[in-house]
């Protein structure tokens, strides 16, 4: 067979191959699906693992141990409301105190920051997202606590102790300290992904905004903002994911002890720091399925909040725009 036949006899085999497999088209498909059900499976894995491993604790307690409030090992009594309610504290204190400066460090560094600050002031905020979460822990009880927590809990409970949030006494370590620690923590990843949605903003929204006489400020507040509004729910939602699973900076911060009162400025607990300090404790079977159903607790939790956000996302993305083209 001489070269020019064989070149052909294999021109001829891969014009066929092409047609079976769509010309590339179907295996990239099928290699995506396999990537996506990958996803699939280890979320269904490690939910099965957690429940079968909290059998004991489901069939001692029910239902009845999310809103049991005792914990004592000694007497073989669970239950998981104290660190569920921590850690929605926390969590949603540092969403509160994260989310308006984040957003303000994502509108200076794509619209305001002038070029020889933009990329290397960038570049720090996405490098302290990649900062080891015991460094923070260390930050924040050598210096976060007795230079801001403290003083900043002093002067709440001094002017608005009468309400249950903010009651005394003042202690160091406290849910206040985790959910200052928390925001610190989120703030580069929201104002990372909320300064690329920024960017991501046609330009074209822009300059009709300003052709109609629209300061910078009504561009970024009317415009901007509302034309991305999908994706900076999504940046939040990042930041509320980290928030409620973060383990060794709210264990160092909060000062895990099992205090019931719904006070910030109190020692509390949340439910990874739980897990982590009693974990190696847990001498008996129900003692260890029962921190292993907190864990499957926290699952549902982040798995259902990070569901309905993503409706949220989705009915707003669908809404914004319309709003902005009216």
């Amino acid at each position: 067979m001489t070269i020019r036949a064989r070149t052909q006899k294999q021109a001829l085999w891969m014009r066929r191959l092409g047609r079976l497999t769509g010309h590339g088209d179907r295996p990239f498909s099928l290699l995506l699906a396999g990537a996506a059900l990958i996803v699939l499976v280890l979320v269904a894995a490690i939910g099965y693992e957690l429940w079968q491993n909290s059998a004991l604790a489901r069939a001692a307690y029910g239902l009845k141990f999310l809103w049991t409030t005792t914990w004592d090992p000694v007497a073989q009594e669970f239950g998981a409301l104290p660190f569920i309610l921590g850690t929605l504290e926390t969590s949603f204190l540092a969403l509160a105190l994260a989310v308006p400066v984040s957003l303000g460090i994502a509108v200076f560094l794509a619209e305001l920051a002038p070029d020889w600050l933009r990329t290397p002031l960038g570049f720090l905020v996405e490098l302290l997202a990649a900062v080891p979460s015991v460094i923070y822990g260390l930050w924040g009880l050598y210096m976060l606590i007795p230079t801001i927590a403290r003083p900043v809990a002093t002067a709440l409970n001094h002017s608005f102790g009468f309400l249950p949030l903010f009651a005394g006494p003042v202690f160091g370590p406290s849910r206040l300290a985790a959910g200052l620690i928390l925001a610190i923590m989120i703030t580069p990843t929201i104002s990372a992904v909320s300064r690329d949605v920024f960017r991501a903003v046609p330009r074209s929204q822009r300059e009709a905004s300003l052709a109609l006489g629209a300061t910078e400020w009504e561009t970024i507040w009317q415009v901007l903002i509302p034309y991305g509004l999908s994706g900076i729910l999504g940046a939040v939602i990042l930041g509320l994911g980290r928030a409620l699973g973060e383990t060794m900076a709210v264990t160092m911060v909060i000062g895990n002890n099992l205090d019931l009162t719904p006070s910030l400025l109190h020692p509390g607990y949340t439910m990874s720091s739980i897990i982590v300090n009693e974990f190696t404790e847990a001498t008996y079977d129900l003692y260890l399925h029962a921190l292993i159903e907190i864990g499957l607790v926290l699952f549902v939790l982040t798995l259902g909040l990070n569901l309905i956000a993503r409706v949220l996302v989705w009915s707003v993305a669908r809404r914004a725009p319309q709003e902005v083209r009216a």
